[in-house]
Parts: structure tokens; sequence; C-alpha cells
């Protein structure tokens, strides 16, 4: 039996849930989030 190929919107909603539980993964994220725009800032 084949799988199925998800679509991109899919895989991005997933990844969302995977992040949610992942609170560790979450902040590094938002540090590098925080880190890029505070270098387009100066």
């Amino acid at each position: 039996m084949k799988k199925r190929k998800r679509t991109f919107e899919e895989l991005i909603k997933e990844n969302k849930r995977e992040l949610l539980m992942d609170v560790k993964q979450m902040e590094r994220l938002e540090e590098r989030l925080e880190k890029k725009h505070m270098q387009k800032a100066e």
C-alpha cells in the first residue's frame, strides 16, 4: 500500500502541532526570530 503524499498545508499544521508540544523548541525559534528582527532594525 502506497503512502498518500501530504499537502504543504498538512505538513505545516503537523509542524505547528509538534512545535506547540515542544516548548523548548518554540522558545529557541522565538529567540531566533527576535534576533533576526533586531538585526533588520539596526
